[in-house]
């Protein structure tokens, strides 16, 4: 998409304008992007409104306080969108910005709306760019009337993936292929996975770190990845649909509709598969790895995979992601990406920046 904002550069803060910014979503990653907004760099940035699921604030000296999101959490005004958008169109600064740190499906919605309301949008939520095809068309058409979408945080937290593949495909180069880790998650489960520990205990330690979601089969389905090869596929012009990929979920059937509970109770069920084929690959001098991949005859997949000890993807360490990005001028070798792709203060960087480059 022409319009992501990671494409531009960000000028000297001395040239900055004020900007305007409704924020929703004061969790983990929007926490926190409200610390950074007490630095030097988020100077420039006046927050007018901040929600979380419940409740609001749009009060200046609320809004100022270093305990904002506590105060949230803790009550506060009811959540009423409209509201946090009246504050938005009712500041007199010509850059407005609505920030989505939220995953809401029903939140990403609205942001074609926003935008074709001259409010520039800028988000960490999937749902709509990663979701149906009519959804990626839709922000494309909203953009074409001038606000500006920023979804580098989208994909690889703070890592420039997005940023990169759109000005490779705004500079006519043709991507041929796409391949990575692009979970930390998954990341950190298959380069510490060696076989002598069960996998469902290194799972645990993955969820008692923070590094899944609260219920791991958000992960395992490998359904959050699709969304990141979509995005990416589509920011390099191709047309993908979720049902062209083909995904490996790695939840067994037998536990994919029980309670989060119970399938935290059951993790031992997992191994058994696991174990099997880490000695599968083993036999082959082979390391498992989970992998995204897209390639220029339209073939796509997320799930485990096979690669030799000398791939890229094999050298990983902690929750590292990786995208190996081949054009028709990057040919023989790869543009490679690499580096910490998850984490709220990587992640509300990447907001930060998407934002600053507005002005």
């Amino acid at each position: 998409m022409s319009a992501v904002l990671s494409d531009c550069v960000v000028p000297r803060a001395t040239a900055r304008r004020d900007i305007a910014v409704v924020l929703f979503g004061t969790g983990k990653v929007g926490g926190a992007f409200l610390q950074l907004l007490r630095t030097p760099a988020g100077a420039s940035l006046r927050l007018v409104g901040a929600a979380n699921s419940r409740h609001q604030q749009t009060q200046a000296s609320a809004l100022a306080e270093r305990r904002l999101r506590e105060r949230l959490d803790a009550g506060g005004e009811a959540r009423d969108d409209a509201a946090l958008l009246r504050a938005l169109y009712a500041s007199n600064v010509a850059d407005k910005v609505v920030i989505d740190a939220t995953a809401s499906t029903e939140l990403a919605a609205r942001h074609p709306e926003w935008l074709s309301h001259g409010c520039h949008v800028v988000t960490a939520n999937k749902a709509l760019a990663g979701g149906d095809l009519n959804g990626w068309h839709a922000l494309q058409a909203a953009c074409a009337q001038g606000a500006r979408y920023g979804n580098s945080a989208t994909v690889g937290a703070g890592l420039p993936a997005v940023a990169t593949v759109g000005r490779l495909h705004a500079c006519g180069d043709r991507v041929t292929r796409i391949e990575g880790v692009f979970s930390g998650s998954f990341s950190y489960l298959f380069n510490h996975y060696d076989g002598r520990q069960p996998f469902s205990a290194l799972l645990r330690e993955a969820c008692a770190l923070g590094y899944t979601e609260p219920d791991p089969r958000a992960d395992l389905s490998g359904e959050d990845v699709a969304r990141k090869l979509l995005i990416l596929a589509r920011t390099a012009g191709r047309s993908l649909e979720r049902a062209q990929i083909e995904v490996e979920n790695l939840v067994p059937e037998s536990l994919r509709d029980v309670s989060p509970a119970e399938f935290l109770e059951r993790l031992g069920e997992l191994d058994r598969a696991i174990a099997a084929r880490h000695a599968a690959a083993a036999a082959r001098d082979n390391v498992l790895r989970h992998l995204a991949r897209f390639d220029a005859d339209g073939h796509a997949r997320v799930g485990l995979a096979e690669v030799p000890r000398e791939h890229p993807a094999a050298h990983l360490q902690g929750a590292d992601n990786l995208f190996a990005i081949n054009t028709t001028r990057y040919a023989q070798r790869p543009l490679v990406i690499q580096g910490a792709g998850a984490g709220p203060e990587v992640t509300a960087q990447a907001l930060l920046g998407d934002t600053l480059a507005l002005a």
